[in-house]
């Protein structure tokens, strides 16, 4: 018969095992800086973002999904650099983040267009971005993908609603890059429900034939897979007025972020790009809204913000309080 004392003992050391194997596999630890908060999948540090990136072992982290300041005209409170200067000062986070990812890793990059000042004219700032990235980084661009804003207001109010020169610019860019031109992912994790047409197609049957396009569609095509292969334009209005978040800086009176990352957008590349435990890092993460989605999903996470308020004011997304700031 064996020892109690010495099964107890056996029990303790599995148990301490276990929180052991838990820290070396906690995102945390490739950080030297002390995070702000933390949670069973993550952590979030008040700090700035090249700070932190430089800390970072390289190939450390499986995807970057984020949405920087963007180069508007006027100044927000969140802080935006200029559109003369925007590049450069994008460029070298960029490098950081090619560095830190994983061979097959994703670096997915929300960013706005703008208007030129004083003109009804477009910037061409983020398609310049977008070709630094690829031509002095040597990223690869593996897809451009657009988010549609139904939501969003007319402007600029000069152009669109006093002079009706223009229309409602509701279309924002997601440019998805990679270090390699094979990047980790799968469109069978992000499936949408087939419309009625189809339904009726692989209930009734297709006769395979050529089409006038030239596609040469086979009985193939009728196969229920479980949904469509999505398109490459995410709508989701950003109009939320009672979700948790919200709700929760209502409670504590604190000041909600003025400009929220659509959950709908860490979502789809969260599921679409990743696999479960995974690391995804936010560098520019704002109220956090990725580091959410991530631990919804069961993937590890990293957030880095700057702004000790948004900081702060996004520990409420994790079912905390507000953390003291200066």
């Amino acid at each position: 018969m064996e020892n109690p004392a010495a099964l107890s003992k056996h029990g303790d050391a599995s148990e301490e095992e276990l929180r052991r194997s838990k820290r070396s596999k906690h995102p945390s630890r490739l950080s030297h800086l002390k995070p702000a908060y933390s949670t069973p999948m993550g952590s979030a540090y008040a700090a700035d973002s090249m700070a932190f990136l430089l800390g970072l072992p390289s190939k450390s982290v499986n995807a970057v999904i984020t949405s920087p300041p963007y180069a508007l005209h006027f100044k927000k409170e969140y802080g935006n650099a200029d559109k003369r200067d925007y590049i450069e000062w994008m460029l070298p986070f960029a490098q950081q983040i090619k560095r830190v990812l994983r061979d097959d890793g994703s670096f997915v990059l929300n960013i706005g267009g703008s208007y030129n000042p004083g003109h009804p004219t477009r910037s061409l700032y983020h398609f310049k971005l977008l070709i630094a990235l690829v031509e002095r980084l040597g990223f690869h661009l593996a897809q451009e993908c657009f988010w549609h804003n139904p939501a969003k207001l007319p402007a600029p109010a000069e152009w669109v609603n006093v002079r009706r020169n223009r229309i409602k610019d509701s279309v924002e860019y997601i440019w998805w890059l990679s270090p390699t031109p094979r990047p980790k992912a799968d469109n069978r994790n992000v499936l949408v429900p087939y419309s009625g047409d189809m339904l009726r197609l692989i209930e009734r049957g297709y006769r395979a034939k050529k089409r006038p396009s030239g596609h040469n569609i086979t009985e193939k095509f009728q196969q229920d897979r479980g949904g469509a292969i999505p398109s490459n334009l995410i709508i989701r209005g950003n109009n939320e007025s009672n979700s948790a978040y919200i709700q929760a800086c209502r409670e504590h009176g604190i000041k909600v972020h003025p400009a929220r990352f659509p959950a709908a957008l860490p979502e789809f590349f969260t599921k679409f790009l990743t696999d479960p435990d995974d690391i995804i890092l936010d560098p520019f993460a704002g109220s956090n809204t990725t580091g959410r989605i991530a631990e919804d999903l069961g993937r590890r996470w990293l957030s880095v913000e700057i702004n000790q308020a948004y900081v702060s004011a996004s520990a409420v997304r994790f079912g905390k309080a507000p953390l003291p700031h200066d």
